[in-house]
Parts: structure tokens; C-alpha cells; sequence
């Protein structure tokens, strides 16, 4: 992704301290573009539960970064994998319901052994940190590969018309290493020349549509209007929308779909209008262990502040404003989760499937 002409990755190491991890803070974006520096776990843990970062490659690529950070913490223990394994339990209390956190931290503990000395942890920890972000960045470049014929097709069916895709939340670059899910696709129609327009929805309460998917857009040249994210279902009954693609934050093997709260309603109005509602996600997204997303996958409840509260420029200075009264009680669910019976298909790095457990086993057969 490029930022005023300049690529960047969400997360890298940094280029004169080794023992230092950057980010993109992206708690002030778009007014302010802000690298922070992670220097130990607690750092990390911050970092992914009070969102600085956030989206699900990125959750996954920055927690494998926070195992490397902890191991560097084990210097001085008698048993630095003990130590390492128990304060590794906090990092993936950050954030519950992205399953690529708790994958990339047991990939990373998988990979140690007893036997190791310190230094070998720590560039066991570094060696698969660096893999899994550049792991990610891959898939997603392939997800774009394989979403692209499906706008391509669109455009053949309306010659010299924009192609109109909508999408819900931020699953673009910000939220994984690079090139985004649900995204990436968009980026390769537009760089093939394709014609293409995107509805964002803006999504409250924190407003990552609005904030980040329209500013990565902007950069990237992609035309795009921002819609209230009520609005999604007027547009589809318009005959507006001719393809939705969103992301994932845990995807079971049967086909359920966690992501951003609202998700399930723009799949429902999707249905109902036969328009096409694809899901795009890296494989780490999938949870091989869970067959009923309704009933298993851990929904996140955040603080009432981010529904009662709204950020903004005002003038050149970011504040916070108040739109309830002080006293006002909020509910603050952060996902859903859209049954497969929803969802058109999938969009992974080894191409696109049927949101069923037969299809998606059989793109991948190791997980049988």
C-alpha cells in the first residue's frame, strides 16, 4: 500500500533496533498518520486490545511480532519457554474473537522446544514472526488474484459501466500486512483498468469504513462514496450494488462468518435483492475447530464509550463529542456472525469455494 506516493506494510521491524516493532497507529487515521514503536509484550497487548492495530491478518501478524518481543523478556529466567508459554496466555486474551491471534501465537510456540537455548527462542520467534507477515501479505495478493474474475465477469455483462461493489468495515490493507481481503480484489480491478466504484459503509461505532476503508481508497485512486451504513439495503433494492465482499475475523469450516456487527444485515439484504455476497480471507482465518459459528465463536463486547462517543477534526484539532446524554446506558457488540446459508462464496488464496464444509475441504485436504 502506498501512503502519499510511499509503500508501506502495517507492521516491520524496525530498520536500526532490532528489538523494536513499528505500527501504524491507526487510532487517528485519516487526520494523522502515526508510526508507533512496540517495545515489549505489554506494548503488544495494548496494542491489539485497545486497537491501535486491528483487522485479523494484521491481529495475527502482530501477535507472532509479540510472542518475539516476550521471548527477548525471557533473558533472565531459569526456564525461558515456561515463562515464555504463561505470559503468552495474556496476549491472546487481547482481542477474542479474531482467530488469527490465538493461530499465530500456538504456530509460534509450536515451533520451540525444550532443548533451545534463549538466543535460540528468540530467533526461532523472529524467523516465524517475519514469516507469517510476509505469509499474509501473499495471500492476500492471491485473494485479489482470484476475486478479480468475478468483477471481471460483472463488467463483461455492463461494458464501459462502473462496476458497483459495497463493503462493510475495514478489510483492506490496514487490516492485514498488506493489500487487504476484501479489498484486494478492488485494487486489482482498478490496476487492471477496470472500471469500479465502492459503496463503504461508514461502521459504527468506530467508524473504520468512513475513517480507514475510505482513506486507503482515496490513496490507491479507487473511486468510492461513504453511505451511513443503514443505507446499503436502499442501494441494493436500486439495482446500486452488484457485488458485496467483505471480510472475516473467524470463519468456521462449516461456512459461518464473523465479522464486523452489521455484516449479517447486509448479507440478508443481499439475498433478498440476488446479489452476489462473497467473503474474502486468508486461511489463517479459518477455525478448523468449530462446525456451528452461532453457537461457538466468542462474540466481543467493548466499552459503551465507543458507541456513546464519536471522534473527529475539529478545525485542525482531533476531539471526542458526546452524542447521548452522559447517563445514557449502550450495548456494544463488536461482531456478528452470517450463517454460510448467506453467503455466496468464499475468496481464500487457493481460490474462491461454496460456503459449505465439503468445498472448503477441498480446497484445503490437509485439514481433513
Amino acid at each position: 500500500m502506498n501512503v502519499n506516493g510511499k509503500h508501506f506494510r502495517t507492521i516491520w521491524e524496525h530498520p536500526d533496533a532490532p528489538e523494536v516493532i513499528q505500527i501504524i497507529d491507526q487510532r487517528d487515521l485519516p487526520h494523522v498518520f502515526k508510526i508507533e514503536d512496540l517495545c515489549s509484550l505489554d506494548d503488544t497487548i495494548v496494542a491489539i486490545r485497545d486497537m491501535h492495530i486491528r483487522g485479523a491478518g494484521l491481529i495475527g501478524a502482530t501477535g507472532a511480532y509479540g510472542v518475539y518481543l516476550a521471548a527477548l523478556e525471557t533473558r533472565s529466567h531459569d526456564n525461558p519457554l515456561k515463562h515464555l508459554t504463561t505470559i503468552c496466555k495474556q496476549l491472546k486474551l487481547a482481542r477474542p474473537t479474531a482467530v488469527n491471534l490465538s493461530w499465530a501465537i500456538d504456530r509460534q510456540l509450536r515451533m520451540l522446544s525444550s532443548e533451545m537455548s534463549v538466543g535460540d527462542i528468540i530467533q526461532s520467534t523472529l524467523i516465524t514472526a517475519r514469516l507469517i507477515a510476509d505469509e499474509d501479505a501473499q495471500a492476500c495478493s492471491q485473494i485479489g488474484d482470484h476475486g478479480l474474475q468475478l468483477i471481471q465477469d460483472i463488467a463483461a455483462s455492463k461494458p464501459g459501466e462502473p462496476v458497483n461493489i459495497l463493503t462493510h468495515c475495514n478489510a483492506g490493507w490496514l487490516a492485514f500486512v498488506d493489500h487487504g481481503s476484501a479489498t484486494a480484489p478492488m485494487y486489482a480491478a482498478h490496476d487492471s483498468g477496470l472500471p469500479i466504484h465502492v459503496w463503504v459503509d461508514e461502521t459504527r461505532p468506530r467508524n473504520q469504513g468512513a475513517r480507514l476503508t475510505a482513506w486507503e481508497l482515496e490513496q490507491h485512486g479507487v473511486p468510492f462514496s461513504v453511505i451511513a451504513d443503514n443505507v446499503g439495503g436502499h442501494l441494493m433494492q436500486k439495482g446500486l450494488v452488484d457485488l458485496v465482499i467483505v471480510g472475516s475475523d473467524r470463519t468456521t469450516y462449516t461456512g459461518d462468518v464473523a465479522n464486523k456487527v452489521g455484516t449479517y444485515l447486509k448479507a440478508l439484504a443481499a439475498q433478498d435483492n440476488n446479489i452476489p455476497f462473497y467473503v474474502a480471507l486468508p486461511s489463517s482465518t479459518f477455525d478448523w475447530n468449530i462446525s456451528n459459528g452461532l453457537r461457538d465463536i466468542p462474540i466481543e463486547e467493548r466499552g459503551a464509550e465507543e458507541v456513546k462517543y464519536m471522534q473527529g477534526l475539529d478545525g485542525d484539532r482531533l476531539t471526542s463529542i458526546l452524542l447521548t446524554t452522559p447517563t445514557a446506558t449502550a450495548s456494544n457488540y463488536a461482531f456478528d456472525v452470517t450463517p454460510a446459508r448467506l453467503v455466496t462464496g468464499l475468496i481464500t488464496e487457493r481460490g474462491i469455494c461454496k460456503a459449505n464444509s465439503k468445498s472448503i475441504l477441498e480446497l484445503f485436504p490437509e485439514k481433513r
